[in-house]
């Protein structure tokens, strides 16, 4: 029986078309695209095609748009330090509680440095405040930094709304798309965002490469300094071979976006109803109406996430705690602590992420499994026996 990997808002498996493009460019077409020799030519065309695809992916108005870099972080870090460096006279940034810790983590380190940094809070389904955001939007604001999709809960942001605002207001705006992109439509063309970030490992493309984003017009002051490549906006020899697998992901996840959103959404759907009529005491965290396709996030009371993790990987089953870049601390998540989740039930969340690769098969394995586990789980807590199985305490979710 094989092993079931719904983990995919982690990394997603390169798909097989994928990993055929990108061969010939270990040992055939080795060249640099730099260089003025054929060797170098045809490395150049490849990466003017997939410089394409991206750009179709996007939406974007222009190919030049896209600068390839290493990773969604990279792309995020550069996104946030041009915007600063290019307005030294203004000080502040507007993000979110619950951004990835590729955000989070350099707007911290920013503060520390005399940046003030406002985060929007969110209310117990993960949704922004826009009247709150409109408020905190002026002329000391460097930047705006809103994730599109949130990796935990799958929450889908109105981040086209939110740039017009900044754009209104002098403000750049910036987009995490790292979960959103290949699985929602994106026409930046038609928007007022002025960078967005993605990586390739979200979209079965591999690990170490990503995409800044950057509209025609918009101040620019380069992270890596060196070469010319990315016309002179990211130094280093292009990663030729991830960057023409990223092209052929990216048309790939054109051509899948209705079956991520009609086939995969309703198989998480599924999922997810089947755990809820069988587990008592859970519920979804997370917007349940504007969310990503592929993603659910169960919280399950009086029981810790990683145990539930670890007998489900005994069964051969993949899923999250929450971010696997968070994963090893025994905080509840911090997106999860930003929703105001009850501690006996955050600590108990699990995150399911499908992929078009999944089958009704392995969900129906998935349903099977859980209920077991989590009453196992369960009959070894205090909290569960002396609480809610006796009596004593009533169940509350918090979106009943």
């Amino acid at each position: 029986m094989n092993d079931i990997y719904m983990d995919n808002n982690a990394t997603t498996m390169v798909a097989p078309e994928v990993l055929e493009c990108m061969l010939p460019f270990f040992c055939e077409q080795y060249g640099n695209a730099s260089s003025m020799h054929s060797f170098g030519n045809k490395v150049g065309m490849a990466l003017r095609e997939a410089r394409q695809q991206l750009q179709t992916l996007l939406g974007a108005e222009h190919d030049s748009e896209v600068i390839f870099t290493s990773c969604g972080t990279e792309s995020d870090s550069t996104a946030i330090l041009s915007a600063l460096r290019a307005q030294p006279d203004r000080k502040e940034i507007i993000t979110t509680e619950v951004e990835h810790p590729a955000i989070l983590n350099l707007c911290n380190n920013l503060e520390l440095q005399g940046y003030t940094v406002h985060y929007l809070k969110v209310d117990k389904q993960g949704c922004l405040d826009l009247k709150a955001y409109k408020s905190l939007l002026s002329e000391r604001v460097a930047l705006v930094s809103v994730m599109w999709a949130n990796n935990e809960t799958g929450n889908v942001y109105p981040v086209e709304t939110m740039a017009a605002m900044a754009e209104a207001a002098n403000v750049m705006f910036h987009t995490d798309a790292v979960q959103a992109a290949g699985k929602l439509p994106i026409n930046l063309a038609n928007s007022s965002i002025h960078m967005l970030s993605l990586s390739g490992h979200k979209l079965h493309a591999p690990k170490g490469i990503g995409v800044l984003y950057l509209k025609r017009g918009t101040r620019f002051r380069p992270l890596l300094r060196g070469g010319h490549q990315e016309r002179g906006r990211r130094a280093g020899t292009e990663n030729t071979a991830s960057i023409v697998a990223l092209g052929k992901a990216a048309e790939l996840a054109l051509a899948h976006m209705a079956y991520e959103n009609s086939v995969v959404s309703k198989l998480r759907d599924k999922l997810e109803q089947g755990i809820l009529q069988a587990v008592p005491n859970c519920f979804v965290t997370g917007n349940t109406l504007k969310r990503l396709p592929n993603t659910t996030s169960i919280a399950f009371e009086f029981i810790e996430g990683e145990a539930l993790l670890l007998l489900l990987n005994k069964q051969g089953i993949a899923a999250s705690s929450g971010s696997a870049c968070t994963s090893g601390s025994l905080e509840p998540s911090h997106v999860m602590k930003a929703m105001g989740i009850p501690l006996t039930a955050a600590h108990g969340t699990l995150r399911f992420s499908l992929s078009r690769y999944n089958t009704e098969e392995e969900v129906d394995r998935v349903i099977a499994a859980v209920p077991g586990i989590v009453q196992r789980l369960r009959s070894l807590s205090p909290y569960w026996s002396e609480g809610v199985q006796s009596g004593d305490a009533e169940f509350a979710p918090i979106y009943a």
